[in-house]
């Protein structure tokens, strides 16, 4: 059996118990965004249009189309948004797209789904629900999303930082996002040079 098969119906996944990650209220969270190039989007803009190809977890409906299911994807540490955001071409450039970093909080609790712990094995996949073919993975996000209504996002390992945590949050949990960032910067800020070469130098990857 492959560890990560297509995912089982809607219906058969509600008959096996979530295995919840509560976001508490306050925590601290960070993303990497672009202002500019093709698709400009405002800091807490979730994303409507999709799915994205390159993306892990979208949950929007094919055909890729604008649509009132929306993305935002997050982590806890800076490192690791910067890992994620520059994967394609593994080449951090502060100036191409005017990517900037934001950190922010959560101003209620958010309920998403644990998928770093024991729930992929249950469900019948394993933990290459976090590292396997981008396709299936959205097939798995859209099936959960049917499946756990009160769920409003994943919590996934990072397969590009040390398998450490990140956040697909779902339209959902867009109440949930603190109306203000506590930072709030471009990464061609010359105070974030230092630091992205850091992340740089520790991945292996180009900095610009």
């Amino acid at each position: 059996m492959p560890k990560l098969p297509e995912p089982p119906s809607a219906q058969v996944l509600a008959g096996i118990a979530p295995d919840p990650y509560i976001i508490r209220a306050g925590t601290e969270l960070w993303r990497v965004y672009a202002q500019g190039g093709k698709h400009p989007r405002a800091w807490n803009a979730f994303r409507a249009y999709g799915p994205v190809k390159d993306m892990r977890f979208d949950h929007h409906e094919e055909p890729m189309r604008q649509q009132e299911r929306g993305v935002l994807y997050a982590a806890s540490r800076i490192a690791i948004c910067v890992a994620e955001f520059f994967q394609q071409g593994r080449t951090i450039d502060r100036h191409r797209g005017e990517p900037w970093l934001v950190g922010f909080t959560v101003k209620r609790d958010v309920t998403a789904l644990n998928l770093c712990g024991t729930w992929p094995t249950r469900a019948g996949a394993s933990m290459a629900i976090n590292t396997g073919r981008h396709d299936r993975t959205r097939r798995w996000s859209r099936a959960l999303y049917d499946a756990y209504p009160d769920i409003e996002g994943l919590c996934y390992s990072s397969s590009m930082y040390a398998n450490q945590r990140a956040f697909a949050f779902y339209e959902r949990g867009e109440g949930a996002l603190a109306p203000t960032p506590f930072f709030h910067m471009p990464l061609s800020a010359p105070g974030l040079s230092a630091p992205l070469d850091g992340i740089a130098r520790e991945i292996g990857y180009r900095f610009l």
